[in-house]
This record gives structure tokens, sequence and C-alpha cells, in this order.
């Protein structure tokens, strides 16, 4: 049996989106900015992906801008509105931050801009209480995740939203939905956030596609240039099977998979606590409001994550030893190192990612592969 539980990383385009792709690959190649009638065709469904994508963000009568994925779409959030900023002020940027953010800090600092980074707290979200502390008349822009690739911890973004109000009401906030967009709510047009970044191939649409959501009021200029597509801020032909396979992967998610997706995650955590006595969670686990329903990190102490997930490669069974951008690294989690989580326990961490086709079958099969190696490589951890 071959278990694939590395849906954080990147998830398997669905048949119907796969299908779609290739009949517009062989029919619909045409460039959208052309002006002969089966171009223009094309345009209209990029414009209907358009309506589908804010539709299923709750951002309705919004700005959205489509990108090569989530890195650019935090890219041009970040360094597109700071453009319009005078250079000064204050960036806070979450701890827990994937690369796609935390990797700006350096190029934010050299357009003139003091940055500071948000401590977490042990559920692997902003200490709210830090950020009240950080927040002041001199914050410009706040960057945080919707859901953290790793732990998937859920932050508390109504929370946030209402700090900034009180302290800081002419600073913008940005959030990274990549692993959030679909499976965890969001009401854009009711929150009080300014941007929003999503992906494709995490909600499986096709690589080398995403999106930035954006209020319309929400000051930003490109930081490509070109012929001025996407409304001037972000040159470039328009990558037109990822796009409209983007709107297809979002017209077929089914919002009844996230519940299937939180039970079986929560299957997985009870078997394996029941046979590994050893394991721990890192970051929250059950509550809807704290945690995504797909995303479960564990620590099987004393056995390295590395270790293990080469013995469940032996069986068919695909996670990961965080994230997927930082895996061939061979280092300690920024992300669990932020949380407070010791060197042992963050080296011995894997993270499960499901998606809406994970079976029952699979977890237990995840579950019985798990304990038998665990107790068969306990006894040669290296000291």
């Amino acid at each position: 049996m071959n278990v694939y539980l590395d849906n954080s990383a990147t998830t398997k385009p669905s048949a119907a989106v796969a299908a779609a792709a290739l009949q517009r690959m062989e029919s619909g190649w045409y460039n959208p900015s052309a002006l002969y009638k089966p171009a223009l065709e094309i345009q209209k469904q990029i414009d209907r992906t358009r309506e589908t994508c804010l539709k299923a963000a709750g951002a309705a009568g919004q700005q959205i801008v489509f990108t090569s994925g989530g890195t650019e779409a935090d890219n041009l959030a970040l360094l597109g509105h700071l453009k319009t900023r005078k250079a000064s002020g204050k960036v806070l940027i979450s701890s827990v931050d994937h690369p796609a953010v935390s990797a700006c800090v350096e190029e934010i600092r050299h357009m003139g801009f003091k940055t500071e980074i948000i401590p977490a707290g042990k559920d692997g979200t902003v200490d709210l209480a830090a950020l009240e502390e950080q927040l002041d008349e001199w914050t410009v822009l706040i960057s945080v995740m919707q859901v953290n690739n790793e732990t998937g911890s859920c932050e508390p973004l109504q929370e946030i939203v209402k700090l900034r109000d009180r302290k800081a009401s002419g600073a913008a906030i940005h959030v990274d939905g990549v692993q959030g967009f679909l499976r965890v709510p969001l009401e854009f047009n009711h929150l009080g956030i300014q941007s929003y970044a999503l992906s494709g191939h995490k909600i499986h649409g096709l690589k080398g596609t995403g999106a930035l959501i954006l209020r319309k009021d929400h000051p930003i200029r490109p930081v490509q240039f070109g012929g001025g597509q996407e409304g001037n801020l972000r040159s470039g032909t328009e990558n037109t099977f990822g796009i409209l396979a983007l709107g297809e992967a979002v017209d077929l998610w089914d919002p009844e998979a996230n519940a299937r997706m939180r039970e079986l995650k929560n299957r997985l955590w009870s078997g394996i606590k029941e046979k590994i006595p050893t394991a721990s969670v890192n970051g929250p686990v059950e509550s809807p409001i704290t945690c995504a329903p797909h995303i479960l990190n564990v620590s099987m102490t004393p056995v390295r994550s590395q270790t293990m997930l080469f013995a469940l490669e032996g069986d068919g069974i695909y996670v990961s030893a965080g994230s997927a951008c930082a895996s061939r690294k061979q280092k300690i989690s920024p992300v669990l190192k932020a949380m407070g989580v010791s060197t042992e326990r963050a080296d011995c961490s894997l993270r499960f990612s499901l998606c809406p086709m994970t079976t029952e079958e699979e977890i237990d099969y995840v579950i019985e592969r798990a304990a038998f190696h665990w107790e068969a490589l306990k006894k040669f951890v290296r000291r």
C-alpha cells in the first residue's frame, strides 16, 4: 500500500483538474491579451476564475492578482505595499512564518524599514501580549499565517485585527493563507485584513499558480515589470492553464471534506498516542478553532525524524520532517524552536498532512507501521 501524507508540501492534481488543464492546452492555449474571439473567451474564463476564488475566500468585490504561487503572492503583498510607504516605520513578522515571508526581512530592511519578530506561544501562534507591546503608531505592516504549515496551528486573526485597530490603526495586515484556503473558514470582507495569499497546488490544482487577494483600497505597487497584465501588478503572459485549473480545484472542493479530514487526523493521533507512549504532539490537535483539519505534527521520541521517515518510506508511506522548503537542510525546525520545543523532541518530529482522499484504511496502516518501527528503532538511538 502507498500512503501519501505530505499534502502540505503539495497535493496530487485531481483527475478533473488534470483533464480540464489538458483540454485547455489543446484548445484554450490562446494569449488572453489578444483581441480575437478565442482569446477573448479565455479572458472571460480567467475573469470567472477571479470571481470563484474571491467568493471562496469571502472576498467578493475585492481585487485578486494571479501569481506563480504562494511565495510570489507573499512577496508582492509585503514588498509591493511597502513600496507605497515612506521608508520609515516598523514591520512585524511572526516568528513561525513561512520562508516566503521570513526571507523578505533583509529586503525589507534594505528598503529602510525596521523589522521586529513577533514571538510565538507554545501552541504555535503569535503571543498576543507580546504583539500588543510591539504595536505602536510606527507600525506599518503586520504579517501572520492563517494556518502554520508545520503544526496546523490557526492564528487568532480576529484578535490580531482588534489589537491592530486599537494600537496601530494605520498598519496593514497580510495573511499567508496557503495552508488555510478552503480548509479553514475565512470571511475576508468582514475580517479587516488587507491582503491574503493562496496557492493552487495545495488544493489539488497545478504547481506554478497562486493568487493574492487585495482590498480594493489597499495601495500596492508591482515588484516585476513588463506588459502590464493583472492590473499592472503582475506583468507576464498569464499562466492560462494553471489559473483555470485553480478555478476548477476551487469549484471541486467539498466543504464536508474538512470534517472528514479532522476525524482522520484525530484517529491518527489517538492511534499513535495509544501505541507509542513517548509520543507528543507539537501544536494543538483537536479544537477546530485552534488547529486546521489536515496537519498533525508528532514527535516519536527517541527515534529521530529522518530515521522514522525513511523507515516509513520503506512501507510506502510518505510524510515529512517539517516544511518541504527546508527538509533537505537537516536543521531543527525554526517553527518548533520558536514554540519552545526542546531540541530532542524537535529532532524527532514528523508532519503528517492529509487530503480529502485520505482513507481510514491508510490511517490505520500508518499507525500500525509507525508503532512497529518505533518499537524496533528505539533501541538504537544515537547518544
